[in-house]
Formats: structure tokens, C-alpha cells, sequence
């Protein structure tokens, strides 16, 4: 009993060093650009890039494979900080994108059937509800990604431009380009 025990053990040793052995002299490193440049994207993981989601554009923009300027709910300030990152030149918006007007999702909740389709959809669960319910957006969660619009059978969500107000308005240059010069 005791040797069976004995021989057990020795095993699990055995089998514990090679697979720490394994896992050192193995190891697959991530990529830190790829997460510096995944930081720096809007997280709608909507896909207008023509990716499915931040993570793979980031992947293919640190492979060289895919530009910076693809994402349009990054908008220029997201192509300006993309280029900072990666030292190279700002880009006017390319490939089949077009840049839309920031927008927010609206449900028209006297249409809405409670089908939850719209809520599995949304990337950011900024829409609230339950089933056979009416559901709402939470308009300060919602990123415009617009990927709640096609599942809607009964096509109550429609996108909703935001106007831009003292409140919402951002400089449209970097803020370092904009403070003035100290005295000497």
C-alpha cells in the first residue's frame, strides 16, 4: 500500500516538472502593441471595420495587414491617437468607411414586442428590458454601433444623431498643440 502510494506520488512530481518545464520553455508572449493599440479603440466591437471586433483590428493593425484609419466610431481623434502611437501619419478615413455622425440608438417603445434580440445584440448592453417588455436605451452607454438595428423584427430602433452641444463638444485638435507658450 505504502509503495503504491510511494509511486503515485513520484507521478504526480514527474508529471508536475514537465508540464512547468513545458510551460516555461513554451510560453507564447502577447503582443504589447496590440494591447496599446486595442486601448486606444472605442470598444463597440461593432465590426464597421470590417473586423469582428477592437481586438482582431488591433491584431491586423500591428501586423501591418489593415490601416489606421478603418474605425469609424473612433473618428479622426481615434486615427490621430493611432497614428501618435504608431509614429506615422494621420490619414483621412479610407476604404469603404465613411464617418457618420455620432449617434445614439432610440426604440420606439409603443413598437416594441419585449424580444430581446436587440439586448442579445448590443455589444455594451446599453439596452434594458425583458422579455415581451418594452425595453429602452440607456442613451449614456450606447457607443452608436448600430448593431442592434438589424436583429429588430419589427424595426422600433432607428439611430438618432447626436447634436453636438457645449456639454458634448470636443477640440478637434490635440490639446498639447492648443496651450500657449510660457514667457521666458
Amino acid at each position: 500500500m505504502f509503495s503504491a502510494l510511494l509511486a503515485m506520488g513520484a507521478i504526480a512530481i514527474t508529471l508536475g516538472a514537465v508540464l512547468g518545464f513545458a510551460a516555461i520553455r513554451f510560453r507564447v508572449e502577447g503582443n504589447p502593441l496590440v494591447d496599446k493599440i486595442d486601448a486606444v479603440l472605442p470598444q463597440t466591437q461593432c465590426g464597421q471595420c470590417g473586423y469582428p471586433g477592437c481586438k482582431p483590428y488591433a491584431t491586423a493593425i500591428a501586423e501591418g495587414t489593415a490601416d489606421i484609419n478603418l474605425c469609424p466610431p473612433g473618428g479622426e481623434e481615434g486615427i490621430h491617437k493611432l497614428a501618435d502611437l504608431l509614429g506615422t501619419e494621420f490619414k483621412p478615413f479610407g476604404g469603404s468607411t465613411v464617418p457618420k455622425p455620432k449617434s445614439v440608438a432610440l426604440i420606439d417603445e409603443s413598437t416594441c414586442i419585449g424580444c430581446t434580440l436587440c439586448i442579445q445584440a448590443c455589444p455594451v448592453d446599453a439596452i434594458v428590458g425583458a422579455a415581451k417588455q418594452m425595453h429602452t436605451v440607456i442613451a449614456a452607454e450606447c457607443t452608436g454601433c448600430e448593431l442592434c438595428v438589424p436583429p429588430c423584427p419589427v424595426d422600433c430602433i432607428s439611430m438618432v444623431p447626436i447634436m453636438e452641444t457645449t456639454s458634448n463638444w470636443k477640440w478637434k485638435y490635440p490639446v498639447y498643440a492648443m496651450t500657449p507658450s510660457t514667457p521666458s
